[in-house]
């Protein structure tokens, strides 16, 4: 792999006779080939049976003892590799697919219908199965060293909305009630923004909370030639939608990041009809918890002042998502130092803002410290590349092994002066 030639030439522990990037090399080709089997089989959410299958048969293939599902999330896989009395650093991996019909044209492309992996969950996946084969391979050579941290693997459904990270933090998978218990947590996410062979991150919040709001008006349905006669919802709910832009220009402190959306509006069924009631959708992102109870606060008030306006009522929704995925202090420090060690400190980037996407990475940062980072997987010689949920993105096969020299290196260094 050509990629592997940028890395720094840098030896884990006591080896001696073979590199870690040598090692990766030799796994490159398996894959790879995982992954595009995985991107072949897209599954949603708590869907993900064939998939869980791929991941449990290359675990057996590696020897590696796991558990098959947990209460409420029957596709996770969780395992575990090197001594459980030790300290144990856990690695994440997220499986589902999006409900997005492919339009890559590549060979491998998704071949269940209307389904797609649009954000690198492959990738993802293959990244920690690669990982745990060249732990096993460091752990076999006889010059090779002890693994000083027991190393929990991850294989986590529903990511994309249905929140499998809280089911599993629910179900045990961190507290010891399933393998040994999490010290600390370390995940990543292939980023079309970074070019391949680079990695970033940033202590604190890194992606936001995304709470979403349904807000139907309700008024009184008329004739349009006689608009005087009902109570229009449509104008109501459309000076909503303008008015809510208002809290983030208005409401916030102008250096803290908020967002409102309103992603869906639906009204009416004839061009001459003033409906009863029109709807709007939307989403809300911050990244405090102060501000979290703001923004609703907020939306649901403007909202209600607008509709007693116009004489409607209001029928106000909300849900909160995933909170925002903040990242301890000291294991971002960690990661980070990993990371050059692994990649040269030129290729490593704290970035200084986050981003106002939403990854329930965040419920596994809640309970125990950790870093999210990402992976660059936008090749060298491109000039941009598809965003995440596009139709046409696809995760990089050379970010792979970025992505494993990264995660080898921060449990490898556990308990080495370093973790």
């Amino acid at each position: 792999m050509e990629d592997l030639c940028l890395l720094e030439g840098f030896v884990l522990g006591s080896l001696a006779s073979m590199s870690v990037e040598q090692l990766i090399d030799g796994q490159m080709a398996r894959c790879i080939e995982l992954r595009h089997r995985f991107h072949q089989i897209p599954e949603l959410g708590y869907e993900e049976h064939q998939t869980a299958a791929a991941i449990r048969g290359e675990l057996d293939r590696l020897g590696i003892g796991y558990v098959a599902g947990v209460e409420g999330a029957p596709t996770a896989t969780i395992a575990w590799i090197g001594d459980t009395k030790l300290p144990c650093v856990a690695l994440r991996a997220d499986m589902d697919a999006l409900p997005i019909v492919e339009q890559t044209g590549l060979p491998y492309a998704s071949t269940h219908a209307g389904k797609m992996h649009a954000c690198g969950h492959d990738g993802h996946m293959t990244t920690l199965l690669g990982t745990a084969a060249v732990l096993k391979q460091l752990m076999g050579m006889a010059d090779g060293g002890k693994l000083n941290c027991c190393v929990k693997l991850i294989f986590q459904p529903a990511e994309e909305g249905g929140a499998g990270a809280e089911k599993l933090v629910e179900a045990g998978v961190l507290d010891g009630r399933i393998g040994p218990k999490v010290s600390a947590i370390f995940g990543l996410h292939g980023w079309p923004g970074l070019k391949v062979g680079t990695v970033a991150t940033k202590p604190g919040p890194l992606l936001a909370a995304t709470d979403t709001y349904d807000i139907t008006f309700i008024g009184k349905g008329c004739h349009a030639a006689f608009p005087h006669m009902g109570r229009d919802p449509i104008v109501t709910a459309a000076e909503a939608v303008l008015n809510l832009q208002n809290f983030v220009s208005r409401e916030t402190d102008p250096t803290e990041p908020a967002v409102v959306t309103v992603g869906m509006f639906n009204a009416g069924s004839a061009e001459n009809i003033i409906p009863d009631s029109a709807n709007i959708k939307g989403t809300a992102r911050t990244l405090t918890p102060a501000m979290r109870v703001k923004i609703r606060e907020s939306i649901e008030r403007r909202c209600r002042g607008i509709a007693a306006a116009n004489g409607c009522e209001l029928d106000f929704k909300w849900e909160e998502g995933y909170p925002p995925t903040i990242n301890d202090p000291a294991m971002t420090q960690y990661l980070a130092d990993a990371a050059r060690a692994a990649l040269g400190k030129e290729r490593v980037f704290i970035v200084p803002r986050p981003a106002m996407g939403g990854e329930d990475f965040a419920y596994y940062l809640e309970k125990v410290p950790g870093c999210f980072f990402m992976v660059g997987v936008e090749p060298l010689e491109a000039a941009g590349y598809p965003p995440l949920h596009s139709d046409r993105y696809n995760f990089t096969d050379e970010a792979l092994a970025i992505g494993m020299r990264v995660f080898v290196e921060a449990v490898w260094g556990w308990g080495r002066g370093e973790g």
